[in-house]
């Protein structure tokens, strides 16, 4: 019975290339960046007017919890010019506008990047939108009903003094609610976006777990910055699942991350 060797690719060849690929000078690359750039800040703009109806009962629902951390007779929000408020308002509606829109701006991610992928990474756009668009989500809703409620109250604690009353600007406080809101939404990002860069080469699963003890470090002061208190609780209920994504982030990139190619002729030699 004779049996065929198997082909070996000759010394030097070139490897595999993505699919459909079409190659582009840096001038092309740019005038792309800047029309994923254009389509992604219309998106934006498209979702502010969704949302530029509701602006005000949006505020309302934003302020909630720290209204509720107020004394019950000083649960009011102060401005301090006659354009604060429209100022306020305005950013809602932009912030609003980048909630609504987030699946758009993440597709217009994904199509500048693409075209330096395989077929078969191509087909993962669908689950990369999906859990990047609710993992953003989730992280904004973890923040709202689980965080504020007793980080709001933690933090008015500090000055419990009976000569001191808060007085709190409208401008201020949704500064400080939509930081929290968005600083939470990134950090469920983790994941996905630790799959992204494993998937198109920039790290590897290796690299991450080489560094562990130092993300976790990185995890725990990233977390006292974005929860505005010295409650411990807080700081665990947000460093806990950083930690924890960050961990999802490495199984993913050893499934999804490009493997190193073998060298020329390893097959033949066991």
């Amino acid at each position: 019975m004779s049996s065929t060797a198997p082909q070996l690719p000759p010394a030097g060849a070139a490897a595999p290339e993505p699919e459909n690929e079409v190659r582009l000078t840096f001038m092309e690359h740019l005038r792309d960046l800047r029309k994923r750039l254009t389509h992604a800040i219309l998106g934006v703009l498209v979702g502010m007017l969704a949302v530029g109806g509701f602006v005000d009962g949006i505020f309302h629902w934003l302020m909630a919890p720290v209204r509720a951390a107020l004394p019950p007779n000083q649960q009011v929000l102060h401005y301090t010019s006659s354009i604060e408020p429209l100022m306020v308002y305005l950013k809602v509606a932009v912030y609003g506008g980048v909630f609504v829109a987030a699946p758009w701006v993440l597709y217009q991610l994904w199509q500048f990047v693409a075209p330096g992928l395989y077929k078969k990474e191509k087909r993962l756009v669908i689950p990369f939108l999906f859990f990047g668009t609710l993992l953003f989500y989730v992280g904004a809703a973890f923040c709202y009903f689980l965080v504020m409620p007793p980080a709001f109250p933690a933090m008015l604690a500090v000055a419990a003094d009976a000569s001191l009353a808060p007085m709190l600007t409208m401008s201020s406080t949704l500064g400080l609610v939509l930081a929290m809101l968005l600083g939470f939404g990134v950090v469920f990002e983790v994941p996905v976006i630790l799959a992204f860069l494993s998937l198109i080469g920039v790290v590897s699963a290796q690299t991450l777990a080489k560094y562990r003890r130092v993300a976790i470090i990185v995890n725990v002061l990233v977390a006292a910055v974005i929860t505005p208190t010295g409650d411990p609780l807080n700081l665990a209920m947000m460093a806990v699942p950083m930690i924890v994504f960050y961990e999802i982030g490495i199984l993913l990139a050893r499934i999804l991350g490009k493997r190193k190619a073998e060298p020329v002729g390893a097959a033949a030699n066991p």
